[in-house]
């Protein structure tokens, strides 16, 4: 069936991202470019780049990688995911290819270290469900069996200390993290050490003493959480940042007025399950009335997730590899990825 004259191939999107303009020898020369260069992608065409790529999801396992409050369905598996994992794969082969050569001109016997892959991205624009969801396709190639996921919620402050230092409604916010400790962590795992992770109650809210997720020598580690992408100089200072560990990074982004939409979608689905919970910290939120909860979560989004996602997250969006965008159904409509 003929290509219909619309459509570009993904050579030509790339072409068309990194040609210049040629001009006369009497012109002014270009002005120098800054920042990132992206090739843009409509979900189609991006379909396409998933090749043979296997499908090895099935509906039952949807039902396990699904969020709270968000549609993901086989389509969406094979036209975002495959291509994603595709993609994933190749880099991850020619960088354990390249760390070889280089291990062998060294003369070194240590471990290969893991593929690091960074996921950003607001409150409520379904994080968890595109690091579940990548953590079981990457794991199902022949490649690259383990693959961990850990979320950045477990390197937060206890509730306590946030409490003690005023921090307790920034919570989520940069400084709400303990930032030397989640970057010792994935120098860890870089090194080929065991790492330990806090764990991070969504019930309690808080910390669970005590309790700590083990990461030993992973083929791929899947990062997720709000700031990993954050880079913040102090003033005369140099620091190392977590993400100057990742290999590739990820940012799932929407306009706001959806994920503000999905923020109370989800606070509203909440407050009839998890909420509920005697042992919930929010269970003071179930018995709301409908206008009530309305009114509750539009005050949060304002004071606390709106306030971060136009200070600390937003920015960060163009330091990504992949920007994968939303649609106001949840379904991803436009990839952006990252040509140098």
């Amino acid at each position: 069936m003929a290509r219909p004259a619309t459509a570009k191939t993904p050579a030509e999107h790339v072409a068309k991202a990194t040609t210049k303009r040629v001009q006369d020898k009497d012109s002014e020369p270009p002005m120098p470019q800054h920042g990132p260069s992206y090739a843009t992608f409509t979900r189609d065409e991006w379909a396409r780049l998933r090749a043979q790529t296997p499908l090895t999801l099935t509906e039952a396992d949807l039902t396990a990688l699904r969020g709270i409050n968000e549609s993901l369905s086989l389509k969406e598996i094979e036209e975002v995911y495959l291509p994603l994992t595709r993609l994933l794969n190749l880099r991850f082969t020619a960088l354990r290819q390249l760390r070889r050569v280089t291990h062998t001109f060294l003369g070194r016997t240590d471990l290969i270290p893991p593929f690091i892959v960074g996921l950003a991205g607001s409150v409520a624009v379904g994080k968890s469900t595109a690091g579940r969801v990548l953590q079981t396709i990457l794991s199902r190639w022949s490649e690259h069996p383990r693959v961990d996921l850990v979320t950045t919620d477990g390197f937060l402050y206890p509730n306590a200390e946030l409490t003690a230092r005023g921090l307790i409604q920034r919570k989520g916010f940069p400084e709400s993290y303990d930032l030397r400790r989640l970057v010792r962590f994935v120098a860890d795992v870089r090194a080929g050490e065991q790492a330990v992770a806090p764990v991070y109650s969504h019930i309690h809210y808080d910390i669970i003493p005590g309790e700590l997720q083990t990461i030993h020598r992973p083929d791929i580690l899947i990062l997720e959480g709000l700031n990993v992408l954050q880079r913040t100089d102090d003033a005369g200072t140099r620091r190392v940042y977590v993400s100057d560990y990742f290999d590739f990074s990820i940012y799932i982004d929407a306009d706001e007025p959806y994920i503000r939409q999905w923020f109370l979608q989800r606070f509203n689905k909440l407050r009839d399950t998890v909420f509920r919970d005697p042992a919930s910290y929010f269970r003071h939120y179930a018995g709301l009335t409908d206008d009530e909860a309305t009114k509750r979560a539009n005050t949060i989004w304002d004071s606390i997730n709106g306030v971060n996602l136009h200070d600390n997250i937003a920015p960060t969006r163009e330091r990504a590899d992949l920007i994968l965008e939303k649609s106001a159904d949840h379904t991803f409509q436009r990839i952006q990825m990252r040509l140098h």
